[in-house]
């Protein structure tokens, strides 16, 4: 798995990569079949917006690509944000792609013209 980190108007430190490339590493964990995690990190130059750090995250995961988007007032708390959004919505496909592949729940639509063609 890759997780790539970049960054515009401010500069990528070492401390900021290494605390992302964690916080990333533990979402990655919990499904293998993540193929890249893209992080852009940003700031709005302007004071009067209060919640100026930006991070934006494209996880990769086979076909699909989820993308998730937090602003914060520093770069540190957006990043905690984003990888917590993050870790949901990689859980929620996760279980979306066990109850299909299982045969589990179907959905209304599919259950309802079922049911309408045996009463005819």
């Amino acid at each position: 798995m890759h997780i790539h980190v970049n960054g515009r108007n401010i500069e990528i430190t070492d401390a900021i990569k290494a605390y992302v490339k964690e916080k990333a590493g533990k979402v990655a964990a919990h499904y293998e079949q993540i193929d890249a995690i893209d992080v852009v990190l940003s700031v709005i130059k302007n004071p009067s917006v209060s919640d100026s750090h930006i991070a934006e995250v494209l996880c990769k995961i086979g076909g699909d690509t989820i993308r998730v988007e937090e602003h914060a007032e520093n770069m540190y708390a957006s990043i905690d944000l984003v990888c917590d959004k993050l870790d949901r919505q990689v859980k929620k496909f996760k279980e979306k792609g066990l109850s299909k592949s299982k045969g589990g729940v179907e959905s209304i639509r599919t259950s309802a013209t079922i049911e309408s063609e045996a009463e005819v």
